[in-house]
C-alpha cells in the first residue's frame, strides 16, 4: 500500500458550523440507524483499520520521532480491534428497549426505556492518536450517532492515515475529520454538539468546559492527573518495580494513566532505584538507543520535561537517571529519571508529569501515605502494590480514583467490559464497553396505556373518597 500523503492541516474555523450542520441534517434524515447499519460500519472500520495498521505504525513513528511498532500495536491498534469485536457481540442487546416496573400507582401501564442516538458527537483525542480517536468513535457509532473528530496538530502523519482510513468507511455526512491549531480547537469546543468527549490535560479541560458551557453541551472529560503508585510495606520492592515499570515506560510515560509518583516505605528508596535501573536495562538493553523505547512527542513537551527536571534539581532534589546517556536533545529522547527529595512546590509535584520522570515519596506509616493521597486531587488511576488481602480491601475502600489496579499498572484500561473515566480533577463521565454506548445514547422513558387508564382517579376535584383511600394506602 502506498504511503498516505499529508493533507492541509489547517481548517477554516468558519467552516466548522457548516460541517456540523451537514451532520445534523443527516441525523434528521436518519435519526435511528438500525442494527444492520451500525454493525456494517463497525465491520468496515475493523477491515480498514487492519488494512492500514502498518501505515499507522509508520506514521506514529514519524510523528513521535521514535516509536516502536509494538507500542503502537499494543496501545493503539489492538485495543481498537478488540473494542469493535466486543461491541459487535453485544450491540443487539444494548439497543433493545428495557422493560421497567410501573408500580401499583401507575397500573395498568407499560414503561420502557428506549436508547436513542444523541445526534452529533465531537471527539478530541491526544496521546494515543489512533485509540483515542477510534475508541470513542466505536461507541458513538454503536449508539447510532454521527461524529466530528478534531485531530491533534502534533500528529500530522497519523492524521493523514486516519483521514484516508475513515474516508473509506464513512461518508462526509457520517464522520468528519477536522485538523488545525489551538484556535481551531477552541472553535471546535464551542460548537453545539450533542456530546463532546475531550482527552487532554486538566488545564485545557477547564477551557473546553468553559467553551462548551454556553451551549450546555454535555461533556466527557478524560484528564489524567497525578496517579499514585503506593507500595505497601509487605510488598517486595523488586516485584513492585516489575509490575509498575511497563506502565511508566510504554509511550515513554506519555500516558494519562501512567504512574505519576511512587509512595514507598521510608528507607526503601535506594532499593527501589537499583531495582528500577536493573529492570529498565532488561527491558531496554540499549537504553536510549533501544528501538523499543519511544521519544517525547515534540520539542515543546520535551523542553517542558527538561525544565521541570532542572527546577527540581535546583530546589535540592536528587536525580537518578536509569541509563547513560540519559538524554538526546535532538531526538527528544529521555531515559526514566527517578527523583528523591523533590520539594512540594516544584512542578513535578504539582502538575501531571506525562513523561519518564518519577518522583519517590517516602512514608513512615500507611495512614500517612493514605492521608497524602487524600489531600490531593483525585487521580484518573491508582496503583496499589500489596499481597495483603486485608490491606487491599482497606485501600480500595478508602481511596478515590477513576480506576484502580492491584499489583499491576495500566492494564485496567484494557478491560473491554468496564467503564473508563475520571473523577473530580481527573475528569467526568465514562466510556468503553456498555458505558460508552450509554454515554452516547439518550435513555428515553416511554409510558404507554391502552383504552383503559386509571389516571383520571387523581384528577380534580380532590379529596374524593377514592383519593383519600389512595393516599392512605400509599403514604404509609
Amino acid at each position: 500500500m502506498e504511503a498516505v500523503q499529508l493533507q492541509e492541516t489547517t481548517t477554516d474555523k468558519l467552516s466548522l458550523p457548516g460541517k456540523l450542520a451537514r451532520l445534523r441534517q443527516a441525523c434528521q434524515a436518519n435519526p435511528m440507524p438500525d442494527l444492520s447499519e451500525r454493525r456494517a460500519h463497525l465491520s468496515q472500520l475493523k477491515r480498514a483499520l487492519l488494512a492500514h495498521k502498518q501505515l499507522l505504525c509508520d506514521a506514529l513513528a514519524r510523528d513521535y520521532g521514535q516509536r516502536s511498532d509494538y507500542d503502537s500495536l499494543i496501545a493503539d491498534i489492538l485495543p481498537s480491534v478488540m473494542q469493535i469485536n466486543y461491541t459487535q457481540r453485544r450491540i443487539k442487546r444494548w439497543m433493545r428497549p428495557h422493560r421497567r416496573h410501573t408500580g401499583l400507582l401507575l397500573a395498568p401501564a407499560r414503561v420502557e426505556v428506549f436508547y436513542q442516538p444523541l445526534g452529533v458527537v465531537g471527539i478530541v483525542p491526544w496521546n494515543f492518536p489512533v485509540m483515542l480517536s477510534l475508541g470513542p468513535l466505536i461507541s458513538a457509532i454503536a449508539a447510532g450517532n454521527r461524529a466530528m473528530l478534531k485531530l491533534s496538530e502534533f500528529t500530522p502523519h497519523t492524521n493523514a492515515v486516519l483521514r484516508t482510513l475513515l474516508d473509506q468507511v464513512f461518508d462526509e455526512d457520517e464522520v468528519t475529520v477536522v485538523e488545525g491549531d489551538a484556535q481551531v480547537a477552541a472553535a471546535f469546543s464551542a460548537l453545539p454538539f450533542d456530546h463532546l468527549l475531550f482527552t487532554g490535560s486538566t488545564a485545557v479541560g477547564k477551557l473546553v468546559m468553559a467553551a462548551a458551557a454556553p451551549q450546555l453541551t454535555p461533556l466527557t472529560l478524560e484528564l489524567g492527573g497525578k496517579s499514585p503508585c503506593l507500595i505497601a510495606p509487605d510488598m517486595p520492592i523488586a516485584l513492585a518495580v516489575e509490575r509498575m515499570i511497563f506502565g511508566k515506560s510504554l509511550n515513554a510515560g506519555q500516558i494519562c494513566v501512567a504512574p505519576d509518583y511512587v509512595l514507598l516505605p521510608r528507607g526503601q528508596e535506594q532499593a527501589f532505584i537499583e531495582a528500577y535501573r536493573n529492570h529498565f536495562a532488561r527491558l531496554y538493553p540499549q537504553g536510549l538507543g533501544s528501538p523499543d523505547y519511544g521519544s517525547i512527542i515534540n520539542g515543546r513537551q520535551y523542553e517542558r520535561l527538561i525544565g521541570w527536571l532542572a527546577e527540581a534539581e535546583q530546589a535540592g532534589a536528587q536525580v537518578h537517571p536509569c541509563g547513560s546517556p540519559a538524554r538526546d536533545d535532538v531526538a527528544h529522547r529521555l531515559v526514566p529519571h527517578l527523583l528523591t527529595g523533590v520539594p512540594n512546590h516544584c512542578q513535578l509535584m504539582q502538575q501531571e508529569i506525562f513523561g519518564p520522570l518519577l518522583p519517590l515519596v517516602p512514608y513512615d506509616s500507611l495512614d500517612e501515605a493514605l492521608a497524602y493521597i487524600a489531600a490531593r486531587p483525585r487521580p484518573l488511576a491508582f496503583y496499589l502494590m500489596s499481597l495483603d488481602p486485608a490491606l487491599q480491601a482497606r485501600v480500595t475502600r478508602e481511596t478515590h480514583s477513576g480506576g484502580m489496579a492491584i499489583n499491576e499498572s495500566l492494564f485496567q484500561v484494557a478491560a473491554d467490559d468496564v467503564p473508563f473515566g475520571g473523577i473530580g480533577a481527573s475528569g467526568m463521565g465514562h466510556y468503553h464497553g456498555h458505558e460508552g454506548f450509554l454515554t452516547f445514547s439518550k435513555a428515553k422513558t416511554v409510558l404507554s396505556r391502552g383504552r383503559f387508564s386509571t389516571g383520571s382517579l387523581v384528577h380534580p376535584p380532590y379529596r374524593r373518597w377514592h383519593q383519600r383511600l389512595m393516599m392512605a394506602l400509599f403514604l404509609r
